[in-house]
């Protein structure tokens, strides 16, 4: 007798692997914090903090507004200063299960982004695990039940040098 396969097991199960959905978004006049790669703690008048940077990310990636205007009183947050208008910044969004292996990918591609001569002098990936995920950093059990942040990105500076940032929910273990 023939020994099943994993694919047939899910062909018969009527399971079927879903690609990634991609999207694209091109962002335009966009405040963007100025950084230095080698001040995480920023300095006044020259560079942004590393904080101020994971916040100003968040309300770009949530499509909060910018401006300060209090019209809406959703938000009157405002980019960090120092800031510096950029024209036109591209937001791609990958959405699905991306194994590891491919996130190495993703940041080795993006490093090779500086190969050619660009103006941004940096970039970020974000990776944001699922919500529901069963564990969290180390051995923990992820605090599901407090809101399930389980995220990191990395900050990529022209040099190549990094940040890494990451969240993680009130319950979990800080990661190592």
């Amino acid at each position: 007798a023939e020994e099943p396969t994993l694919m047939s097991y899910f062909s018969k199960n009527q399971i079927q692997a879903l690609k990634p959905k991609i999207t694209f978004n091109t962002l335009r006049d966009l405040q963007c914090p100025v950084l230095q790669s080698n001040e995480l703690q920023g300095k006044p008048e020259e560079s942004c903090s590393a904080e101020e940077l994971f916040e100003w990310l968040g309300a770009v990636l949530n499509q909060v507004s910018l401006d300060n205007k209090s019209s809406s009183f959703l938000s009157t947050y405002c980019c960090p200063q120092p800031n510096t208008m950029v024209e036109k910044a591209l937001l791609c969004t990958i959405t699905g299960f991306i194994i590891p292996e491919k996130i190495i990918q993703l940041l080795e591609q993006l490093c090779c982004y500086f190969g050619d001569p660009k103006l941004a002098y940096w970039l970020t990936l974000t990776v944001h695990g699922f919500a529901d995920s069963p564990v969290s950093w180390r051995e923990s059990e992820h605090g599901f039940h407090k809101g399930g942040e389980n995220l990191y990105n990395f900050v990529i500076f022209r040099n190549l040098d990094y940040w890494l940032q990451m969240a993680v929910g009130t319950n979990d273990d800080c990661p190592p």
